[in-house]
């Protein structure tokens, strides 16, 4: 059972960490501080899409900062994508 909880687990795991990521970044914003690289910030998403995605949106940062605004809308799109495939493969098998 915790086999197969592990993956899930990791998922959330990924995807606080965006979300954290995230968060430090605006408060590293709002108090003139370090930023934490866009690489490192896109490195997350690509693990945790939806936490960064929630980061971005809930915290209202790098809303409009281009180019990463759009590596992040093709990454999201890269989960979506893979989730679909996912759920493809699966599905005929719980069916059968």
């Amino acid at each position: 059972m915790i086999n197969g909880l592990l993956p899930a687990l990791l998922l959330c795991l990924a995807n606080l960490l965006a979300f954290s990521l995230f968060a430090n970044d605006k408060a590293r914003a709002r108090a003139g501080g370090r930023r934490i690289p866009e690489r490192t910030l896109l490195l997350a998403a690509l693990f945790g899409g939806l936490g960064a995605v929630l980061g971005q949106r809930l915290l209202r940062h790098k809303t409009r900062k281009q180019p990463f605004a759009a590596w992040l809308s093709l990454i999201v799109g890269l989960h979506v994508l893979a989730l679909l495939a996912a759920a493809l493969l699966i599905a005929p098998a719980l069916i059968a």
